[in-house]
C-alpha cells in the first residue's frame, strides 16, 4: 500500500498548507521585536510620533498578513486531509468488495466498520494536524531560538538545560502512550461489534428476554474501552501540567537572570528586549507542546494506520488476474466438480469436502439434500468462486472458474443464499438487484415464478413499497420469494437455491418447483423469453425436505463432506439408506 497514491492528487493543497503557516510563523517572530522596538521607545523617549505610528501601522501589517497565513493554513490542510480520507475510504471499501468469503472470515464486521470509519478519520486529523503544524512548530521553535540568541546569547543559555529535559520527557510520553492508543483501537472494534449484532438481532434478542444479558455484554465492553480510554488520557493529563512547568521554570529563569541585565545601566538589555525574550521562551516552549501533542495525536493515528494497511495489504484468496479466458460468458451452464476437496482453514485436517466428483448437464434440476454441515452450502459455493477448492477443480462449461473473470462467471450464475437478504428501499429497488435495467413487465413477470406478485399487489404502493433495511416489515416467507424473483430477473446459466423456501409453505413451494420444470407448459400465458431462459437454465435445489427435491432430474445425497448417494428419487429410496431414513422420518411412512 502506497500513502503517496491519496497524496499525489492533492499536492498542491500539502504543499501550499504548511507554507501558509510558515507566513503565519514569520509575522509571530517579527511581532516581538516590533514590540519591542515600541516599548524601548516609550521607556526611554527615543521614538518620534511618526515613526511610532510607522511602527504601529507596520504591526497592523503584519498581523493582517498572519490571519491571512493561518486562515489559508488551516483550509488547505483541511483540503487536503479531507480529500485523502475520503479517497482511502472509497478504496478501502472497495478492497473489502474485493474481500472472498474467507478474507472477510479474518476481520470482524464490526472491525472493518470502524477501520473505515474511526480510523480513517484519526489518520485524516492527523494530516490536518501535520500539515498545520509539522512546519509551524518546529519553525516557530527555531525561529524563536535564534531571535532570542539574536537578542542575548547569554541569557539564552537557559534553552541549553529546559530544551533537553523537555525533549527526554516528550519521548517517554510518546512511548508510552503508543501502545495504548492501539488498544483502545481494539477496544472501539469489541464496542462496535456488541452494538452492531444486538441492533441486527434485535428480534432474537427480545424474543429470548435476553436484553438484560445483552446490556450486560455491552457495559462489559463500554467499560473496557473507558478503561482503555482512560488508560491512554493519564499520558495526556500528565503531559500537560510536566510541560506547563517546565515552561514557567524556564521563565521564572529568564526574568531572574534578565532582570539584572535590564538595570544594569551598562548593559544594551533593554525592557522591551526582555519583553520580547519572554515572548520567544513562550513560543519556543509552546512550539514544544504543540511538537508533543501533535506526535501524541500521530501515535493513535500510527496505530489506526496499521489498521488500515492491514485491511488493504490483505491477501487476496480469490482473484481473477491469471484468468486465462477473462472475455469468457457462461453459454450453457455446464457443471464438473473433479476431486473437489476443501478446508475452510488451510492448516486444518479436518476437510469440508473430500474428493467431490460430480457432473451436472446443461439444464437439468438438481437436488442436494443432506444432515445440517455435510458441505452442501460449501459445495454450490465452489461455482462462483465464493470459495476456491483446496484440491480438485470446478469446470462451468467445460472451463476451470479460474480461468473466467469473476464478474463474467457471477454474472452467470445466480444464487439465493440461506440468509436472505434486502436493503432499504422499494420493492422494485430490490428486485432490480438482479438486473438494474429490467423493466416493470419483468419485475413483476418474475414475482409471478416466485409466488411474489399477488403479496406485493396487496400492498398499498404495490411495487413502490418501501422495504425497511433488512427486510424487517416483511415476513420470512415473503422474503425468500422476494429473494427468488430477484435472483430469476438475472436471467441466469446456473441458479441455486440454498434452502430457499423453508419458511414458504408446502403448496407456494410446489407452484414456484411447477414454474422452474422444464417438463411443465408454461404456467404464466404462452411461452416467452423469460419462460424459455428459466427452462434453459441449470437449476441447483438444496434443500432440508424431501418434497423440495424429490422431482429433481438427479437428487444427490451428501454427508461429512462426501457425496453418499445421486440417483432419482424412486433410484434413492430403493438404493441408498441414509435418503430412505430421511424420506421416512419426514412422512412417517417407515416400517
Amino acid at each position: 500500500m502506497k500513502w503517496s497514491k491519496y497524496i499525489k492528487p492533492y499536492a498542491a493543497f500539502f504543499i501550499l498548507g504548511p507554507l501558509c503557516m510558515i507566513v503565519e510563523v514569520i509575522g509571530e517572530l517579527v511581532m516581538p521585536k516590533l514590540l519591542a522596538v515600541v516599548i524601548n521607545g516609550a521607556k526611554y523617549e527615543t521614538l518620534t510620533y511618526g515613526t511610532s505610528l510607522g511602527i504601529m501601522g507596520l504591526m497592523i501589517l503584519t498581523a493582517i498578513i498572519m490571519m491571512a497565513g493561518g486562515i489559508g493554513g488551516a483550509y488547505f490542510a483541511s483540503k487536503a486531509s479531507v480529500s485523502f480520507a475520503a479517497d482511502l475510504r472509497a478504496d478501502g471499501y472497495r478492497r473489502i468488495q474485493q474481500y472472498s468469503f474467507a478474507n472477510i472470515d479474518k476481520f470482524s464486521t464490526g472491525s472493518l466498520v470502524t477501520r473505515l470509519t474511526n480510523d480513517i478519520t484519526q489518520v485524516q486529523n492527523m494530516i490536518n494536524m501535520g500539515l498545520r503544524m509539522a512546519l509551524r512548530a518546529p519553525g516557530m521553535m527555531i525561529g524563536a531560538l535564534i531571535m532570542a540568541i539574536i537578542l542575548n546569547p547569554p541569557l539564552s543559555v537557559v534553552f541549553a538545560v529546559s530544551i533537553p529535559v523537555m525533549l527526554l520527557v516528550v519521548g517517554g510520553i510518546i512511548l508510552t502512550g503508543f501502545p495504548r492508543f492501539g488498544r483502545v483501537q481494539k477496544k472501539v472494534d469489541a464496542l462496535n461489534s456488541n452494538v452492531q449484532e444486538n441492533v441486527t438481532n434485535v428480534r432474537v434478542v427480545k424474543s429470548f428476554v435476553r436484553e438484560d444479558f445483552e446490556t450486560e455484554k455491552f457495559h462489559e465492553s463500554n467499560a473496557n474501552l473507558k478503561a482503555a480510554g482512560i488508560s491512554a488520557a493519564k499520558v495526556m493529563i500528565f503531559m500537560s501540567p510536566v510541560m506547563t512547568l517546565f515552561m514557567n521554570g524556564t521563565i521564572i529563569a529568564v526574568v531572574l537572570l534578565g532582570g539584572p541585565m535590564v538595570l544594569d545601566e551598562a548593559n544594551d538589555f533593554m525592557i522591551g528586549d526582555l519583553s520580547a525574550f519572554l515572548t520567544y521562551v513562550t513560543q519556543i516552549l509552546s512550539s514544544l507542546v504543540m511538537v508533543t501533542f501533535m506526535l501524541m495525536f500521530s501515535s493513535r493515528a500510527l496505530a489506526s494506520a496499521k489498521r488500515i494497511r492491514e485491511v488493504m495489504e490483505e491477501p487476496l484468496d480469490l482473484t481473477d488476474t491469471d484468468a486465462k479466458c477473462k472475455d469468457l460468458e457462461v453459454q450453457r451452464g455446464d457443471i464438473t466438480f473433479k476431486n473437489v476437496s476443501f478446508r475452510y482453514y488451510k492448516n486444518s485436517e479436518e476437510k469440508v469436502l473430500n474428493n467431490i466428483n460430480l457432473e451436472i448437464p446443461a439444464g437439468s434440476t438438481v437436488g442436494i439434500i443432506g444432515s445440517t454441515g455435510c458441505g452442501k452450502t460449501t459445495l454450490v459455493s465452489m461455482i462462483p468462486r465464493l470459495y476456491d477448492c483446496d484440491e480438485g477443480e470446478v469446470l462451468v462449461d467445460g472451463v476451470n472458474v479460474r480461468d473466467y473473470s469473476l464478474y463474467n462467471l457471477r454474472e452467470g450464475v445466480s444464487m439465493v443464499l440461506q440468509k436472505n437478504t434486502l436493503f432499504s428501499g422499494t420493492v422494485a429497488e430490490n428486485l432490480r438487484w438482479g438486473n438494474e435495467n429490467a423493466t416493470d413487465e419483468e419485475i413483476k413477470r418474475m414475482a409471478e415464478y416466485a409466488q411474489a406478485d399477488k403479496f406485493v399487489s396487496s400492498f398499498k404502493d404495490g411495487y413502490d413499497s418501501q422495504i425497511e433495511q433488512g427486510g424487517t416489515n416483511v415476513s420470512g416467507g415473503q422474503k425468500q420469494r422476494l429473494c427468488i424473483a430477484r435472483a430469476l430477473l438475472k436471467k441466469p446459466k446456473i441458479l441455486i437455491l440454498d434452502d430457499s423456501t423453508s419458511a414458504v409453505d408446502t403448496a407456494t413451494e410446489a407452484q414456484i418447483r411447477k414454474a422452474f420444470s422444464d417438463k411443465e407448459t408454461p404456467i404464466i400465458g404462452e411461452a416467452d423469453p423469460y419462460t424459455e431462459n428459466l427452462r434453459k437454465a441449470t437449476k441447483l435445489i438444496i434443500a432440508q425436505r424431501i418434497s423440495s427435491v424429490q422431482d429433481a432430474d438427479t437428487i444427490v445425497v451428501m454427508d461429512d463432506g462426501v457425496i453418499t448417494g445421486m440417483g432419482t428419487h424412486d433410484e434413492l429410496l430403493a438404493n441408498n439408506t441414509e435418503y430412505r431414513e430421511i424420506y421416512e422420518s419426514q412422512t412417517g411412512k417407515g416400517a
